[in-house]
């Protein structure tokens, strides 16, 4: 099997809804809940994975190549910062980023049709610097949001 046809999470479904229609899907058989926080139905803004996604591939080859942007890297711990600001859970942090590398691998993916065997080895090589690059950001939007954390709680 390969990275792209593993599910992200095994038993979850991602579904687009209208908040009205929750219980017609609350009585589709296999459903047993949706995912919430504090009550509220967990989402993840399309908005904002679509640019980010925009962003990281406009940018992707420089950001696999270098290593350590650090730029990069304060960028994401500021998000993590404001994740916690906008009191989103980490883990709900974290799932947006393995989302967007999902999406990412995915379009990797979909390019891929008929390769070559150097073509499949590429493609591994790409997909192995994606998983370390979202590896290290995902580092980096814990650390910001541990970081905002400490801080408030020393405010408090």
């Amino acid at each position: 099997m390969r990275l792209g046809q593993m599910p992200l999470f095994p038993g979850y479904v991602f579904v687009r809804l209208d908040l009205r229609d929750r219980l017609r899907v609350l009585q589709i058989p296999s459903v047993a809940k949706l995912v919430s926080f504090n009550g509220t139905p967990a989402a993840l803004p399309e908005a904002e994975t679509k640019e980010w996604c925009r962003e990281i591939l406009e940018n992707l080859g420089y950001l696999l190549l270098s290593r350590k942007d650090q730029e990069t890297y304060r960028r994401f711990q500021v998000l993590g910062g404001m994740r916690l600001e906008q009191n989103i859970p980490l883990h709900e942090a974290v799932l947006r980023m393995h989302i967007l590398k999902n999406k990412i691998l995915g379009f990797v993916h979909e390019e891929a049709l008929s390769m070559t065997v150097i073509q499949v080895y590429a493609q591994e090589e790409l997909e192995q610097r994606i998983g370390q690059f979202f590896d290290a950001l995902v580092y980096h939007v814990v650390r910001g949001y541990e970081q905002a954390s400490h801080r408030a709680h020393r405010v408090a």
